[in-house]
């Protein structure tokens, strides 16, 4: 007797026991089903990728509109357009990263660039062109036109005109005075004999002083207005880590980077049609387009 509730003692114990094992069991596999584990939620669920903003290209042509004026610092407009310019280059690093972050934002721009520097590096005046970006004149050696006379100037042109048509076969329509220094005599006259329109600013964050990136950034983001024309120096390396949070906070406000052409083409739509001649040129260069 003692035997059989021995026996039935330690049969009932082993059963117990042995439910225990494959309750434990199956609520262990039951919880890893429910809730997976970290590297299989990372793996599901990636997280989404940084966006920035992009720049809206512009239809306007690339080129100034017949009956263009002979000096610009800004257009006038209602819209929330504007255009970002850089003297002084090409740079051989500073362009390239200024044109990689260009580049980023689908962003065009207008480079005034030193005939000089363009004939040494002409790969980068090519990449400018290819880019989509605007290229104008700031004469070969960056001269003060006041200071120079008319063969000087005439020199000055020409030879910058020639680098980049040497370049990359293209020839500019817009000249910037180097300084800033220029005289409605020296425009007439350059407006004359190239078909260049002069063109100034309206912004300037004077960011050859060097006041620090974060100051270059929020003069120009504050100084920013439609139709503005934009100044900037690509060969200063502070300036170009100026330039993401500017790009990115304009964009942000709804801001539309175009070319100092398409701006002037953009203003010139919105002015009552009328004829207005263009100066004639030298007969060896590309005659512009007759006004409709």
């Amino acid at each position: 007797m003692y035997i059989s509730i021995w026996f039935g003692i330690m049969l009932g114990t082993q059963t117990g026991c042995s439910v225990f094992k494959k309750e434990s069991k199956d609520a262990e596999l039951a919880a890893e089903v429910r809730t997976p584990t970290v590297q299989q939620v990372d793996a599901a669920t990636p997280p989404p990728p940084v966006t920035r903003p992009q720049n809206t290209p512009s239809s306007m042509p690339k080129v100034p509109p017949a009956g263009a004026r002979i000096s610009y610092s800004s257009v006038h407009t209602d819209k929330m357009v504007l255009a970002m310019t850089f003297d002084d280059g090409p740079h051989p690093v500073n362009t390239p990263k200024l044109l990689d972050m260009l580049k980023q934002r689908n962003i065009k721009a207008t480079f005034f660039v030193i005939g000089k520097s363009a004939k040494t590096y002409p790969q980068i005046v090519r990449r400018i062109i290819e880019e989509g970006h605007e290229i104008g004149n700031h004469t070969w050696t960056h001269a003060s036109l006041t200071t120079r006379s008319d063969a000087q100037i005439r020199s000055e042109l020409k030879m910058s005109e020639d680098a980049l048509v040497e370049a990359a076969g293209y020839r500019p329509h817009l000249i910037r005075p180097p300084y800033g220094a220029v005289s409605t005599r020296i425009k007439e006259f350059m407006y004359s004999e190239f078909g260049y329109s002069t063109i100034m600013w309206s912004v300037d964050p004077q960011d050859w002083r060097r006041p620090g990136v974060s100051v270059v950034t929020s003069r120009l983001v504050n100084g920013a207005h439609p139709g503005a024309i934009m100044l900037a120096h690509d060969i200063h390396p502070p300036t170009i880590q100026a330039m993401p949070a500017m790009f990115d906070q304009l964009l942000a406000k709804g801001y539309q980077f175009v070319t100092v052409s398409q701006l002037m083409n953009i203003e010139k739509e919105n002015v009552p049609l009328g004829v207005v001649i263009r100066p004639a040129l030298p007969a060896d260069r590309d005659p512009e387009p007759i006004p409709q």
